[in-house]
């Protein structure tokens, strides 16, 4: 691992230490007009650096090389009266694409009787519980392979939610391009979640998801035609490298894209497990087999610290300290995505994965993530372990 690039991140993280006795939690990052309408800003910067022990399948194409850069770079605003309406507007500047941009409406402002929310706009896309989580809220550094894969990610639509004591359910419908101008189609969405535990301290959580995807063909600036299609792919439990060990290929003559999602979370104090199973079928045309993608992980957290992990928005936050050295949080999660399907070599990928956060404040939180990954190809093989770590200021 590069000395300089450790020592950076290592040097983001100290800051807060030291001007904790400063009440350097309380962040005036928001305004309160007369009449109830609040503006804030919102930001999320994570750098990280990652190490590789080992390599791909052997090919410069799957090489694995040490890095360290801004993995995020997220900032963005947010307009709301409560229970009225929020708009919400983020990009990533490192990546340079938009995020959640989108306007919520409550209908009890509206129509004198709750009937639920709803919101327009551009925002993700419902199956996979660890993907719709906000991504400064991540336990472990990286996505599953199985979120990675099935996830489809943010589309422009719009989505009716209501939420009560004991359950939630959501219906959504998505139509046209990504803010990007990619991924034409049309998506129908949904979810529903069962919480007959949910109190401050301890949450049982189970959830359903599905959506269906209908691709749709374009044409090129250069007048080319291409015709719907799908792919599935996972990275090596690392976002800073493009290597994908485990791909399905461009899978052409996709009709639909068939998504389902069983989600299940367990929160006691300072324990909880959080687990999902994913799914994705291509649909395909003029004579092409179907492919089915699917993936499971199972995620364990243990506060040492006593905190409780928040559960919110039917999803869990980060965690809020309650000493003045932060929180500290251990975890282990197993993992595995299958992509051999249909006469297609994708590849199985299985991987566990050690890590430990630590809170230092709201606003500022250090990661670090052992992995250790064997992915298969036909007949290549590859095992390389991962040494990863994150120093994320958030607001």
């Amino acid at each position: 691992m590069r000395i300089d690039r450790l020592a950076l991140v290592l040097s983001l993280t100290a800051l807060p230490c030291a001007a904790q006795a400063g009440n350097f939690d309380d962040w005036p990052t928001k305004y309160t007009f007369g009449d109830g309408t609040e503006i804030s800003a919102t930001g999320n910067f994570a750098y990280d650096v990652v190490d590789f022990s080992g390599d791909g399948y052997g090919t410069a194409a799957t090489d694995l090389s040490d890095d360290g850069h801004y993995r995020r770079r997220e900032f963005g605003m947010n307009l709301k009266k409560k229970d009225v309406y929020d708009f919400t507007a983020v990009f990533d500047f490192e990546s340079k694409l938009w995020l959640d941009v989108a306007l919520r409406l409550d209908t009890k402002a509206w129509f004198g009787a709750d009937y639920g929310k709803l919101r327009v706009g551009y925002f993700k896309t419902p199956v996979s519980m660890e993907s719709v989580a906000a991504s400064r809220s991540a336990s472990m550094l990286e996505q599953s392979a199985a979120s990675q894969a099935v996830y489809e990610g943010r589309r422009t639509g719009v989505e009716w939610s209501m939420e009560r004591p004991r359950y939630a359910v959501s219906a959504a419908y998505f139509f046209g391009h990504d803010l990007q101008g990619d991924n034409p189609g049309t998506t129908a969405a949904g979810r529903a979640v069962w919480t007959p535990v949910k109190d401050k301290d301890h949450v049982v959580h189970l959830g359903l998801t599905g959506s269906v995807e209908n691709p749709h063909g374009f044409t090129d600036g250069r007048g080319a035609y291409f015709g719907p299609a799908a792919r599935f792919r996972a990275r090596p439990m690392n976002g800073l490298t493009p290597v994908r060990l485990v791909d399905s290929g461009s899978l052409r003559n996709t009709d639909k894209i068939v998504r389902n999602g069983l989600e299940a979370l367990w929160i006691d104090g300072p324990w909880s497990v959080q687990a999902e199973y994913l799914r994705a079928t291509a649909e395909r045309d003029n004579g092409a087999r179907d492919f089915t993608a699917n993936g499971y992980y199972v995620t364990g957290s243990w506060v040492l610290t006593g905190e409780t992990r928040p559960y919110t928005g039917n999803n869990v936050g980060n965690i809020k300290p309650a000493h003045g050295y932060g929180a500290v949080e251990l975890l282990a999660r197993l993992g595995e995505l299958d992509l051999d399907d249909g006469g297609i070599a994708g590849g199985k990928q299985r991987d566990w994965t050690l890590g430990v956060n630590w809170y230092l404040t709201t606003h500022f939180k250090f990661q670090a993530n052992y992995v250790r990954v064997k992915a298969d190809k036909g007949l290549l093989s590859a095992d390389p372990d991962v040494m990863e770590v994150r120093a994320q200021v958030q607001f």
